[in-house]
């Protein structure tokens, strides 16, 4: 079993759009797919309203997670962690306790863009069509997660 963990701030808008998309892609008897926050702002909450119409727009029901925390544990409990932009991935390596937690954390997009290390904007403060464009890119970056895991 790999299991894989999508991380961005508040846990609400980024990574539970990507651990649904990602677990669509993948056989759910093969693969875990979580997410989490580096902030607890919203610790116990669904996701943005916005994340879950562009999600269900696309087929997908991300309604039911609920935003936690990353934790230093999760190095123990995933094989990949992906995140969203430079803030996320400092705060979740500054966490990590060896180069083997360390090995673990990439950027999402560098899936689709090696070594550049893009960020995945956040959309919270924007329209709608922020969620549509994030939609777009972490699935294209969740493809080619898919195409490599499989």
């Amino acid at each position: 079993m790999t299991n894989i963990l999508m991380v961005c701030l508040g846990n609400i808008c980024r990574s539970p759009l990507a651990e649904g998309i990602l677990k669509a892609k993948l056989p759910r008897n093969s693969f875990t797919v979580d997410s989490a926050g580096t902030a607890n702002y919203h610790s116990g909450s669904q996701p943005d309203r916005r994340s879950v119409a562009v999600a269900k727009k696309y087929g997908l029901d991300i309604s039911k997670l609920k935003a936690r925390q990353f934790d230093v544990s999760d190095f123990d409990r995933f094989d990949l962690i992906y995140v969203m932009d430079e803030s996320n991935y400092r705060n979740v390596m500054a966490l990590a306790r060896d180069d083997n937690d360390k090995a673990k954390v990439d950027f999402v997009l560098n899936e689709i863009y090696p070594k550049e290390n893009y960020t995945v904007p956040d959309p919270y403060y924007g329209g709608d069509q922020g969620f549509e464009n994030v939609y777009n890119m972490l699935d294209e970056a969740c493809s080619i997660i898919a195409k490599k895991l499989i």
